[in-house]
């Protein structure tokens, strides 16, 4: 067995104790959580269910077991790949997620590839052209993505069409709020979650264009690039081959954090452009007590965490040879 793949052996094994970690967590802040489920499952508005009927509920749903035992079902459950059901719908958990899971999922790779497309080359032209007018620019452009909240910056995209359809059409258009995937219907899919994915990419760029300036910066004072210069290499060899390259590691590191949280912190943004996601599914879950489902997603987030991670450190090693696993 090779360095890499020893490695990659170790890493997979610190897999185990941080999902471990992670279920315990989150099962017994749940279970802090105030109220009754089979209370407000049953009860409603303002009602009243007699003592019975909730037992049998709670029987039903296996809450009259131990702490324990209710803790081993979830962690079996879950190393059989089996969620479980819902306690609020009474459906499959797996189905649940499977409804929402391509829908994050692709606005989370379209907000990662319009960060990354916006990021990486205004933090270059930036460093490149310190201290000019393009340089004040792009570091006014980004200081406005984290400025701007992604909620607020969708509202404006929104009413941006409606005014602009309106104007030139005379007939008011809006995103389509059906979600078709992108295979069985490419225009539908693109004119939906094509907003979305942009308020939340440039949100997102502005981190990482302020990163990939400050890197480069540092790379472009190193000996080596000025030892590059001296040697008569043209500039833009400098930057592509050697400066870019080495100046990426935080900046993918970066990116690969925001890729994780956007598959399941899009709560706001999903609320804004009415889409059926799992950050909306997330709030859903917790006001309903719905505990089964609740630490289902949460264990989806941290398993898409540790493997973006790993995929990440693996990465380092091609962008910069000096790295070398351990």
């Amino acid at each position: 067995m090779c360095i890499r793949d020893r490695y990659i052996a170790k890493r997979l094994l610190l897999v185990i104790p941080t999902l471990f970690g992670a279920a315990v967590l989150v099962f017994l802040l749940l279970r802090l959580i105030p109220g009754d489920i089979c209370d407000m499952r049953l009860a409603g508005e303002g009602g009243l269910v007699d003592e019975e009927t909730l037992n049998t509920c709670r029987i039903a749903m296996g809450l009259n077991k131990s702490l324990w035992l209710q803790f081993f079902d979830f962690i079996w459950g879950f190393i059989r790949f089996d969620l479980g059901i819902s306690m609020w719908t009474g459906q499959p958990i797996s189905h649940e997620i499977g409804l929402r899971f391509h829908l994050s999922l692709q606005v989370a790779i379209m907000a990662t590839v319009a960060s990354i497309i916006i990021a990486i080359p205004l933090g270059t032209i930036s460093a490149i052209k310190q201290n000019t007018w393009i340089d004040y620019f792009v570091r006014a452009f980004s200081i406005a993505g984290i400025a701007i909240p992604s909620f607020w910056l969708g509202i404006i995209i929104i009413l941006g069409l409606l005014i602009t359809t309106q104007y030139f059409s005379g007939t008011p258009w809006m995103p389509p709020i059906q979600f078709v995937p992108i295979w069985e219907d490419p225009m539908h899919n693109l004119s939906q979650l094509l907003w979305p994915a942009l308020a939340t990419g440039y949100r997102y760029s502005a981190v990482a264009t302020r990163m990939t300036r400050s890197t480069l910066l540092e790379v472009l004072r190193e000996d080596y690039v000025r030892t590059a210069r001296a040697k008569g290499l043209l500039e833009k060899v400098i930057i592509n081959r050697h400066a870019l390259k080495n100046a990426m590691l935080p900046v993918v590191t970066v990116i690969g954090i925001e890729f994780a949280f956007l598959m399941g912190g899009l709560v706001v943004t999903e609320q804004v452009f009415n889409l059926n996601g799992l950050g909306k599914l997330f709030v859903e879950s917790v006001g309903n007590l719905d505990f089964t489902l609740t630490q289902a997603l949460v264990m989806l987030v941290v398993t898409i965490f540790v493997f973006t991670n790993l995929i990440v450190d693996i990465f380092y090693a091609w962008l910069d040879p000096r790295i070398r696993y351990s």
